[in-house]
C-alpha cells in the first residue's frame, strides 16, 4: 500500500467528511427556516448584495448557472425571491428577496450563528483559529479553480 493513498493521509478525506458534518449540523435549523442548504447559501449571497444576476449567484457559489437555475425556480415557488428579465438582455434574469426572504435573515441570525457557535463550543479552535483555517481553505480554493 502506498503511503499517499492511505485514507489518513488525505486532506480532501477531512475537508470532505467535515463539510458533510457541518451541512448535516446545519439540518435541524434550516429545516425550521423552510430551506435547504444550497438555499440558504443563495439567500447569504443575495443578503450580502440584492438584486444579482443568476449568472453572478452562480459564480459566487462556484456551481454552474444550471445547477442554480433549478434552485432558484423552487425557491421564487417559496416565496423567498423573486426573478425578472434584465432590461438590456431579456436572457439574463435578475433575482431579488421578496419580504420573506429578507425576513428570514433575520430568523437565521437570530437561530444559526449562536447554535453553530454551540455545537463547536467543545472543539479546542479559538476565534483566530477559524480565522486562520478559512485564509488557508481560501487559498485551496483559489488554487484549485484556476
Amino acid at each position: 500500500m502506498h503511503d499517499e493513498l492511505k485514507l489518513d493521509n488525505q486532506i480532501c478525506f477531512r475537508l470532505y467528511s467535515a463539510s458533510r458534518l457541518i451541512t448535516q449540523a446545519y439540518t435541524p435549523m434550516l429545516s425550521e427556516l423552510g430551506i435547504t442548504y444550497p438555499q440558504y447559501l443563495v439567500l447569504m449571497v443575495l443578503w450580502e448584495k440584492d438584486n444579482q444576476l443568476v449568472n453572478d449567484i452562480a459564480h459566487r457559489l462556484f456551481l454552474e448557472t444550471n445547477t442554480v437555475t433549478p434552485l432558484i425556480q423552487r425557491m421564487e415557488k417559496q416565496g423567498l425571491i423573486t426573478r425578472k428579465q434584465g432590461d438590456k438582455d431579456k436572457r439574463q434574469q435578475i433575482v431579488s428577496l421578496t419580504l420573506s426572504g429578507k425576513e428570514t435573515e433575520e430568523r437565521a441570525f437570530q437561530l444559526i450563528p449562536p447554535a453553530m457557535l454551540g455545537r463547536l463550543s467543545a472543539c479546542p479552535l479559538q476565534l483566530e483559529d477559524y480565522q486562520t483555517l478559512a485564509k488557508e481553505l481560501d487559498s485551496i480554493i483559489n488554487t484549485l479553480k484556476k
